[in-house]
C-alpha cells in the first residue's frame, strides 16, 4: 500500500475508533446486549489497526508518549513491541520481519541469553530457518568455548540442505553415506575420485569463482 493511502486509511480508522470509544463505550454504567455489541464492533477495528499497522514502514519516525515509550507517528504502533500477526499480499514479494544481526560485544553464560532470533516458516514446502545471536558460552567434550555470534538462514528442500552465514556456505544433500564422512578441496582429490562428483563450477576469465551447480540425483562417472 503507497504511504499517502496508508495514511488516509489509518486517519479513517482512528476517526472510527475515537466514534465508538466515545459514543458507546465511555459511559461507565453502559451495559447490555448493545454495549457488548459495539465493544465487539471496536476490537474488529483494532484488529484492522493491526494489519494496516504491519504495512506501515515508520517513515516518519515515533513519538514519545507515556511511561517513556514510543509510538510511530504515522500508525501508532509502539516500539520495539513484537508484531503478532504476518500480512502477505497474494502474488509477488512477501516481507516478513526486518534483517537482524548480532548487535552485541558481549559474550553470554548460554545461547538463550544471547538470541536475538530464532524462526521458521514452512514456504510453500520449502523450509526457511533464520537464527540470529550473539556470543554465547557452551561446553564441549568437557571443556567450555565461546561460540562466536551468527547470523545462519538454512533452507531445506527435497532432500537439499543449504546453509549460509557470515563465513561459509554449505550444502549438503540427502542421500545414503560410507561409514566414515571426508572433507577436502577439489585439488585436494585424486582425478579418478573427482569425476564421481557432479559438481560444474562457474568462473570468469581469471578463474575467480562465480559460483556452483550440483546435478541433483547423479552419481557422476565411475
Amino acid at each position: 500500500m503507497e504511504k499517502a493511502h496508508l495514511r488516509k486509511e489509518l486517519k479513517k480508522l482512528f476517526k472510527s475508533m475515537d466514534f465508538v470509544s466515545k459514543k458507546f463505550l465511555a459511559d461507565e454504567k453502559a451495559a447490555g446486549k448493545d454495549f457488548q455489541i459495539y465493544f465487539n464492533i471496536y476490537q474488529q477495528l483494532g484488529l484492522a489497526w493491526e494489519f494496516l499497522g504491519l504495512q506501515c514502514g515508520h517513515w516518519d519516525g515515533y513519538k514519545k508518549i507515556k511511561a517513556g515509550k514510543e509510538a510511530c507517528k504515522t500508525c501508532g504502533k509502539i516500539k520495539g513491541v513484537a508484531e503478532s500477526y504476518c500480512l502477505l499480499p497474494k502474488t509477488g514479494e512477501k516481507i516478513i520481519g526486518r534483517k537482524s544481526q548480532p548487535d552485541s560485544d558481549k559474550t553470554f553464560e548460554n545461547k538463550k541469553e544471547a538470541a536475538i532470533l530464532h524462526d521458521t516458516i514452512n514456504f510453500h514446502g520449502a523450509l526457511l530457518k533464520v537464527d540470529v545471536h550473539n556470543s554465547y558460552k557452551s561446553s564441549m567434550v568437557g571443556h567450555e568455548i565461546n561460540i562466536a555470534a551468527e547470523r545462519i538462514v538454512e533452507l531445506k528442500e527435497s532432500g537439499i540442505t543449504c546453509s549460509v552465514d557470515q563465513h561459509l556456505i554449505h550444502v549438503t544433500v540427502d542421500r545414503k553415506k560410507g561409514k566414515i564422512k571426508y572433507g577436502g578441496f577439489p585439488w585436494e582429490i585424486q582425478s579418478k575420485h573427482l569425476k564421481k562428483f557432479p559438481v560444474i563450477f562457474d568462473y570468469d576469465d581469471d578463474y575467480n569463482f562465480l559460483g556452483l551447480s550440483i546435478f541433483k540425483g547423479a552419481k557422476g562417472k565411475s
